[in-house]
């Protein structure tokens, strides 16, 4: 892996920290994990299949 450091030598395993900082933002897939948003997105999605296959089969 790329060193990213701004040290004038190589970061060792013992600087680095365990855990990171619990201010930091977290991304889209942590919130794509969540089950009530999977819930919300999945009955989003059968309602648009629903339409679109009553426009096709239907209409």
């Amino acid at each position: 892996m790329l060193d990213t450091s701004r040290e004038p030598f190589p970061a060792s395993a013992e600087s680095v920290p365990a855990d990171p900082p619990a201010d930091e933002p977290r991304g889209c897939l942590f919130a794509l994990s969540q089950p009530p948003l999977m819930i919300f997105l999945t009955v989003i999605g059968a309602l648009l299949l629903m339409a679109a296959l009553h426009d096709l089969y239907v209409l």
